[in-house]
């Protein structure tokens, strides 16, 4: 089947994801790092990917269709990678202009409108500008920066691919 097709590519897609989300999940109950609610939104973006590219395959669709499909996860890929970038910056910033840290994402939820919780999670907080886990001198939100990026690329691919 290789990498010719475009229901390939989203399968490939969409398995990257679920292996992503399963890393996550271990880091977070195996290795005791918790997530901070940036960390959660970038989980929320994978799944969206991964969920969007196992749609897509199952579809099948045309060369149309097809370019439909990998507009809608990009779409989803863009807005994930967004946050990770996000992230970041945050954790780069001086130690005296990371902000405070808030309420919990959970607390936040039942609170408060969805529009001030995307607000104040976008913000981030001093919880989200801790590094907890690092490969190779890079934080966990610059290697889901990556990920998002190699999705990119492969939904590039598929969206011009013939068949």
């Amino acid at each position: 089947m290789g990498l010719n097709s475009r229901r390939s590519i989203f399968l490939l897609i969409a398995l990257a994801c679920a292996a992503a989300i399963g890393f996550a999940l271990y880091a977070q109950h195996v290795w005791g790092l918790e997530p901070c609610p940036l960390c959660i939104f970038q989980r929320i973006g994978v799944m969206s990917v991964g969920g969007i590219a196992l749609l897509a395959a199952i579809h099948n669709p045309g060369q149309t269709g097809g370019r439909l499909w990998a507009g809608l996860t990009a779409i989803a890929a863009l807005a994930g990678g967004a946050v990770s970038v996000r992230h970041v910056w945050l954790q780069h910033l001086p130690a005296d202009q990371v902000p405070s840290c808030g309420p919990g994402l959970d607390y936040m939820l039942e609170t408060m409108p969805m529009s001030n919780v995307l607000s104040k999670v976008l913000k981030g907080s001093g919880e989200c500008a801790k590094i907890d886990w690092t490969f190779l001198g890079m934080s966990m939100p610059f290697w889901t920066g990556v990920f998002f990026a190699l999705v990119l690329v492969l939904l590039a691919k598929a969206f011009f691919t013939k068949k």
